[in-house]
């Protein structure tokens, strides 16, 4: 890990990257997030998201714990077949990252490749205050769809259609 010669402090890109090698790693990321950051899943609040994905929605400053039961939760839901990181850069205490995954719900054997970004901020003192995590939450979702099918109608004049 390059640091900082003076302070000694990983740079918010070594910290993000240290972050999702270890989301469920609840010693090291007690010392990478601060006790009050927010991590953001998928969406501010969508009841019925959470339904299907429990960890979705805006988790307030509840730190480390919120990243750790999501990715925990991920974990016991989908098999994880694939996650590759193919940008991660920073500015200043921004840090994006952007890549794919591809997992396989656990209860049919369903499986989703998406992309997915992450936007975190890291403070002065490498430690991340704010981290959301998105993804195609169509996707993902449609692992869990046993069956039955969706109305949508996005243009009146072209009437409703079924997913």
């Amino acid at each position: 890990m390059r640091t900082t010669p003076l302070t000694m402090v990983p740079t918010p890109t070594e910290v993000v990257r240290k972050l999702l090698a270890n989301t469920t790693n609840a010693d090291v990321l007690n010392d990478l997030v601060t006790p009050d950051a927010t991590y953001v899943s998928l969406n501010y609040s969508n009841p019925s998201l959470t339904r299907v994905l429990p960890y979705a929605g805006s988790h307030e400053k509840t730190g480390p714990q919120a990243i750790i039961d999501t990715f925990t939760t991920v974990n016991t839901i989908w098999a994880n077949e694939a996650f590759e990181v193919q940008a991660l850069f920073g500015s200043g205490e921004n840090v994006a990252v952007f890549g794919s995954f591809t997992y396989r719900s656990r209860t049919l054997g369903k499986a989703c490749t998406s992309p997915f970004s992450i936007w975190c901020k890291v403070n002065g003192q490498g430690k991340v205050t704010y981290m959301q995590f998105m993804e195609d939450t169509l996707g993902s979702t449609d692992t869990f769809k046993k069956e039955g099918v969706g109305k949508y109608i996005v243009f009146p004049e072209k009437g409703e259609f079924e997913l």
